[in-house]
This record gives C-alpha cells, sequence and structure tokens, in this order.
C-alpha cells in the first residue's frame, strides 16, 4: 500500500501549521476527540569503506554505491482517539516504509492499569519502547536493531504505581504483509527505585519467547510461510547501509527464539548513562543450539541544563527551556554484539572446520551532538567508528573493495573497520 505524495504534502503543511510539539486536533466524533501526530527524518550517510562496501546499490535510498547515502528514513502520520470513557485508539502509518505502526484499541480500567487489542511494540527493550523521535543518536544501538522486538498484533495488560511497571502480551505476526512473524509471548517489568525531579534510578528486565518464522515471501511463492527460518544480523550504526558486517546465516531448522534483557538508566541533572544487555538462544531442530548476545552503555549531557523524566518504563524527553536557542546534547556510546557460537577445528592440509556458527563480532564507538530547536525541530550529528571481524568461507561480491578478496573462494577471517558520518534533520508535531 502506497501512499500519495500530495497526502504527505498535506500533512507536512499540517504540522507546520499546528502550536508547537502539540498534535493537530480535528474534530470529536462519537464521543472521540481526534487527532493527528506525524514524524519526518531525512538522513545522510558519508562511509569511508574499510573492506566491504556499504553504500546503497538501489532501493528508496541514492548514493553512488560506495561513498554516500541519503533519503527520507521515516514518514510517518499518526491519528489518534481519547473516548469515550476509558477508550483510546490510534492508527499510525509511515509512508517511507510502507508498513503500519501502532493500529490497537486499549481501555484504561484505572490510572495505571489498561488492556491493548491490536499491533502494539512488544515489552522488551528499553530503546525500542522510548518515543523515536527522542532517540538518543541517530541510529538505535546493534542491541536494539538485533533484538528488540518492535510491533506485533496481540492483546497486552499492563499495571503498576508511580514508580513500577509490569507488562504481559500475546501476539502473532506483525500487521504488514510479509514482514516479521511468529506466535509468542512476552513480559517486562520496570521499576524507578529514585523517582524525583532531575534524579532517576531505572532498573528493568524482560523476556520474549516466539515461533521462528521470518517474514515470508509473496503468496503462491516457495517458502512463503518461512517455518522453521531465522537469521541474526545487524547493520554497523548506519540506519541506510543495506550491509551488515555480522551474520549468523540464515537457519532452516529453528523453533523457538528466546530473548531475556536486562536495562538500567541514572539520571542526575542534565547527565544521562544508560545500559542494555540480551541474551538471545535459538533452538534448533538438526542441530545444536544458538545463542548470541549484545549490549551497550551510553551517556548524554544535556548542555543546555534540561532533566529527563519517568513515565511508565520509559524515560521521557523534556522541551528546551529556551526554545529560541533550543536545547544542545553531546552523546557517547559503546554497544557490542557477539553473533559467534562455535570454533574452528583444525583439519590437516585443508583449511580449518567451523564447528558451530561464526557469524562475527562487531563493536562500535558513536560520538553525537543534538540540537532540539523550538518545539518540533531536531537535528544531529553522529561520527561512527566500526570495528568488526568474521570467518568467511565462501565467496561474497561484497568484499570487491578489496580485489584479494573478490570473486573466488577463501577462507580468513576479515577484520573490517570502516567508520561514518552520519546527519539527520527531524520535523515533528
Amino acid at each position: 500500500m502506497k501512499l500519495l505524495p500530495n497526502l504527505l504534502a498535506v500533512a507536512v503543511l499540517a504540522g507546520l501549521s499546528a502550536p508547537a510539539f502539540a498534535e493537530t486536533e480535528f474534530d470529536v466524533i462519537g464521543g472521540s476527540e481526534i487527532s493527528f501526530e506525524g514524524l519526518l527524518q531525512a538522513d545522510f550517510n558519508k562511509y569511508n569503506a574499510d573492506v566491504a562496501q556499504l553504500g546503497s546499490t538501489g532501493g528508496t535510498t541514492a548514493g553512488d554505491g560506495i561513498d554516500y547515502d541519503q533519503g527520507m528514513r521515516r514518514a510517518e502520520l499518526v491519528f489518534k482517539g481519547k473516548g469515550p470513557g476509558m477508550w483510546s485508539w490510534v492508527v499510525g502509518y509511515d509512508a517511507r516504509a510502507d508498513k503500519f505502526l501502532d493500529v490497537n484499541v486499549n481501555y484504561k480500567f484505572s490510572g495505571f492499569t489498561s488492556l491493548t487489542v491490536g499491533q502494539f511494540k512488544q515489552p522488551n527493550s528499553l530503546e525500542e519502547l522510548s518515543s523515536t523521535k527522542n532517540n538518543d543518536f541517530i541510529a538505535k544501538a546493534m542491541t536494539t536493531n538485533l533484538q528488540g522486538l518492535s510491533r506485533r498484533v496481540g492483546v497486552g495488560i499492563t499495571t503498576g504505581g508511580d514508580n513500577w511497571t509490569l507488562t504481559g502480551s500475546a501476539f502473532t505476526r506483525e500487521l504488514t504483509r510479509n514482514l516479521t512473524a511468529g506466535n509468542g509471548f512476552g513480559a517486562r517489568i520496570a521499576w524507578a527505585p529514585i523517582n524525583e525531579t532531575g534524579n532517576i534510578l531505572h532498573l528493568g528486565l524482560s523476556a520474549v519467547e516466539f515461533d521462528a518464522r521470518d517474514g515470508g515471501n509473496a503468496v503462491g511463492t516457495a517458502n512463503f510461510d518461512r517455518d522453521g527460518r531465522a537469521r541474526f544480523r545487524v547493520r554497523p550504526d548506519s540506519d541506510l547501509t543495506g550491509t551488515r558486517l555480522i551474520d549468523s546465516g540464515q537457519f532452516t531448522d529453528a523453533n523457538k527464539i528466546r530473548t531475556l534483557g536486562a536495562e538500567a538508566a541514572w539520571i542526575h541533572g542534565p547527565i544521562k548513562l544508560q545500559a542494555e544487555y540480551m541474551k538471545s538462544n535459538i533452538s534448533r531442530d538438526s542441530n545444536p543450539d544458538y545463542g548470541a548476545d549484545s549490549w551497550y552503555v551510553s551517556g548524554v549531557w544535556n548542555i543546555t541544563g534540561e532533566s529527563w523524566g519517568w513515565k511508565t518504563g520509559t524515560i521521557t524527553t523534556p522541551l528546551p527551556n529556551e526554545p529560541a536557542s533550543g536545547m544542545w546534547q553531546l552523546g557517547l556510546r559503546y554497544d557490542k554484539a557477539d553473533l559467534n557460537d562455535g570454533n574452528l577445528v583444525p583439519v590437516a592440509g585443508k583449511p580449518p572446520q567451523v564447528v558451530g556458527v561464526l557469524g562475527g563480532k562487531e563493536d562500535n564507538i558513536t560520538v553525537g551532538v543534538n540540537w532540539y530547536w523550538r518545539s518540533n525541530f531536531k537535528f544531529s550529528l553522529n561520527y561512527v567508528k566500526v570495528n568488526s571481524d568474521r570467518y568467511i568461507t565462501k565467496t561474497s561480491a561484497t568484499y570487491s573493495l578489496d580485489p584479494a578478496l573478490n570473486s573466488h573462494t577463501f577462507n580468513a577471517v576479515v577484520d573490517d573497520s570502516p567508520n561514518i558520518l552520519e546527519l539527520r534533520a527531524q520535523l515533528y508535531w
């Protein structure tokens, strides 16, 4: 399903004419107060490649295939309804990715307990559950992109109090055809033992388990349902590149995927420290089970003095104290992912034999600056230094930048350490 360009233009004009940082109120229909929100993000990535080519050679981003990519990252349009009574609803769509966002109805039994039916973000990953428009860095951490479970259709119930929240859900596939699938369950508990203005300590645990079932092909084609298929791979903290430097490869005998997560954040005035760790296991029918893990730790300093808040288990970002000059942030992140679950066994006169899975390791350092100008604009600049290594045992055109690794079968540990410059311009209302 594609939205017409003029509809997107109308949405932009509606956002620009709306009050600062406020949804556009439309009407009251059937006792439901209807409003409209939007998020537009435009990105530019400049690559200094080492071995693998990072630039896009097709798709909706544009570049020369090696040095850079540019394009819309998100074009989100969201309608919300509040009422009648304790009911509320939301319908969201991303015109850039051509997929549905939150599409659900919610009933609030009390101030802290509610039931949600439809498509919504599942209960794992602090960064994934936090508002996209307030991400600390242009690309989410590898942990979030690799193991964070985003939106699925299901039923969820949330309860809690002033400083804690507990969510449980049962879910199935994603609403948009041919995207993620697999029936499962999830739960997350978050607790803020310290929850004061400018002084917050957040702790959380999460768990999800679901059937291994990659997004399928079109109806009538081979492997339509993708049962038994699973794969762990992740981009090098760059949303526009199509290249993954580490990759477990495609499993066809997978059964269940289970991910456990731990999260923490500490806020003291204009300083925020945040960290997450996730451990995943794929049970397999014909081969040994596979495990992977990843983690990140980040720090953000609001130079202009603003602090953060805490609401229903997530960190909230403030508006600038001085809208005309805006809010300035400096950020630093280290993230690491390990897709190796195996080893090399020496074989006389031959290349070593891989026992298990050697998907590779990667660790990245990201330095960033954000400028929230007035109440509807954000501009970001990030520099990402990547360090990866992966044992390669096949011919791969991906490594065409290095003639020694191109167009023949090879067995080698490939060390690939590019760096990436990223820019983003954002409008939201």
